[in-house]
């Protein structure tokens, strides 16, 4: 299996916000933008592992600046690692702000896929190769955020997690 570049998931879609899709106070619901990362993201996890994938989980979600209605959203998905079946998804948001005439980063997210096959069964993906120096350093990254999941999770023993003895030592 061949080790694929994170370009080559890159995944970006932009759609516009609609009334129906807000608030109260006439900003983007939360759970929409959800929505619209967690397609985006399963679109570049499919792109890399070639299979059917799952959502595995969110890992971290930041909502740094709301979303107004009529504003147009760009939502730039790519796998930041691979694991044995399992992927890391980094997600940035941006909207194009309308008095500047700029993308302005409202949001970024990282959430984790699983591979399977027809029957859910997790299968192998091939290995990713980052190359630009933002690649590498979220390539680096995802290891110290798995294990800190799996920590977290009960599913590894704190003592077992070798990315996370240096950030406690």
């Amino acid at each position: 299996m061949e080790a694929k570049h994170p370009q080559a998931s890159k995944t970006i879609m932009t759609d516009l916000v609609l009334p129906s899709e807000t608030n109260a106070i006439h900003t983007l619901f939360g759970g929409e933008l959800l929505a619209r990362m967690d397609r985006a993201a399963s679109i570049s996890a499919q792109r890399h592992s070639g299979q059917i994938v799952v959502t595995a989980s969110v890992n971290h979600v930041a909502f740094k600046h709301s979303v107004p209605l009529g504003s147009i959203v760009t939502v730039e998905a790519k796998v930041s690692r691979a694991f044995k079946s399992s992927m890391e998804v980094y997600i940035d948001v941006w909207v194009d702000d309308k008095t500047t005439k700029r993308s302005v980063k409202v949001n970024e997210a990282i959430f984790t896929f699983v591979a399977v096959d027809d029957k859910g069964t997790p299968v192998k993906i091939p290995q990713l190769v980052p190359e630009t120096k933002e690649e590498i350093q979220r390539f680096e990254g995802a290891l110290r955020r798995k294990q800190l999941s799996l920590v977290l999770a009960g599913k590894m023993k704190a003592q077992d997690a070798t990315e996370l003895k240096a950030l406690f030592s």
